[in-house]
């Protein structure tokens, strides 16, 4: 279907759904928070996953940011207790569902977490398409990740079309949101209307010990070492309205990359640090260094148990140039994204706030 009638079936999809019962996993992490409060907007009735009760005051504290009826906003979601690995609990959760937003997922490159990350990210979607191809649900959202794409055999962006090589050394994360797309894929097949988005580096508040969002922490500790690397960046409501416009629309059965701008890690961190009004560090971690401090953290880890925080495939991660193309959704949507320079000035406004008044 052309974008052009796509985009003009958008209004009369709106109309045609007066009021949808929607479902968010991963509720309380930094893009199922930010969907939430875009949601909020609309009169659609909204059910939102959640596993621990204090986390529910963190996605309260995101939507503090944004709106002084917070309260309202929050109560006008209907929270529900549920795992995404609980079939039992799951099952009621879907009773009414429409439509479903799967923002739900563990993220760790630790190859000690395989196991874990292959019961949540590939099962928990697994019972999520199930339910949502046996609850008729209209359509699905997955927000996977870039890590799940595919890298260009040559100098060009990486696209949507780019072939993931099952030979390749991935990391474990990656390999289960690639896992967890094909679960997504065998429900198209079966019959459910899906997107995918796959965000790059996604720049948001309010998660200051957690996803992306502790980068902001870290560089305002201070940080000796940059690294060369690159990747791709999004400012977090450039993929919540994304989401929900791919959920409005005639769009299914598609993938879609989500970056703003492709930018250097030593980039990023200076700017971040300019911002927070700390030094930036001056010294690159050549490839050297860091092969030996993942091996020293490794062995830190065998002898005391404690969670990795280097690993081999990170630091792969932290020195590669990974450039990629936004061009396929800009396309589709015309969407024009955010600068990150926008994005950086406002979440370290919000870190600087928080630092001040801790809640």
């Amino acid at each position: 279907m052309s974008k052009d009638n796509c985009l003009a079936n958008d209004e009369k999809r709106k109309n045609s759904i007066l009021v949808a019962m929607i479902l968010v996993t991963g509720s309380t992490g930094l893009v199922g928070s930010h969907l939430l409060y875009k949601l909020t907007e609309t009169e659609d009735s909204i059910r939102a996953l959640y596993r621990t009760d204090s986390k529910l005051e963190t996605v309260k504290h995101i939507f503090s940011y944004y709106s002084e009826d917070f309260e309202e906003r929050f109560n006008k979601i209907e929270w529900y207790n549920a795992d995404i690995t609980d079939l039992p609990k799951l099952i009621d959760a879907f009773n009414g569902i429409t439509y479903v937003y799967h923002c739900a997922a563990l993220v760790s490159f630790d190859p000690n977490d395989y196991y874990t990350l292959r019961h949540v990210n590939i099962d928990g979607t697994a019972n999520i398409v199930n339910l949502c191809l046996s609850h008729n649900v209209k359509k699905l959202c997955y927000v996977s990740s870039i890590a799940a794409v595919g890298l260009s055999t040559d100098d060009s962006l990486t696209k949507e079309s780019s072939e993931w090589n099952k030979e390749e050394d991935h990391n474990v994360y990656a390999i289960t949101k690639y896992g967890a797309e094909m679960e997504v894929w065998r429900g198209t097949q079966e019959g459910l209307d899906a997107v995918i988005v796959n965000p790059g580096v996604i720049v948001g508040p309010g998660f200051w010990n957690a996803s992306s969002s502790s980068l902001f922490k870290q560089i305002h500790k201070g940080l000796k070492y940059y690294t060369k690397g690159i990747t791709g960046y999004i400012d977090i409501f450039d993929v919540v309205d994304i989401m929900i416009k791919l959920y409005q629309s005639d769009f299914k059965n598609e993938r879609y990359i989500l970056i703003a701008e492709n930018i250097s890690f030593k980039t990023f961190i200076t700017k971040v640090a300019e911002k927070l009004k700390v030094k930036p560090p001056k010294k690159e971690a050549s490839l050297l260094l860091l092969k030996i401090a993942w091996r020293i953290d490794w062995l830190r880890q065998l002898i005391t148990s404690k969670k990795r925080k280097l690993t081999k495939h990170l630091v792969t991660s932290l020195t590669c140039t990974r450039k990629y193309s936004n061009k396929k959704i800009s396309d589709a949507l015309d969407y024009k994204f955010k600068p990150i320079d926008v994005s950086i000035s406002e979440v370290c406004q919000f870190y600087l706030e928080d630092l001040k008044n801790p809640s």
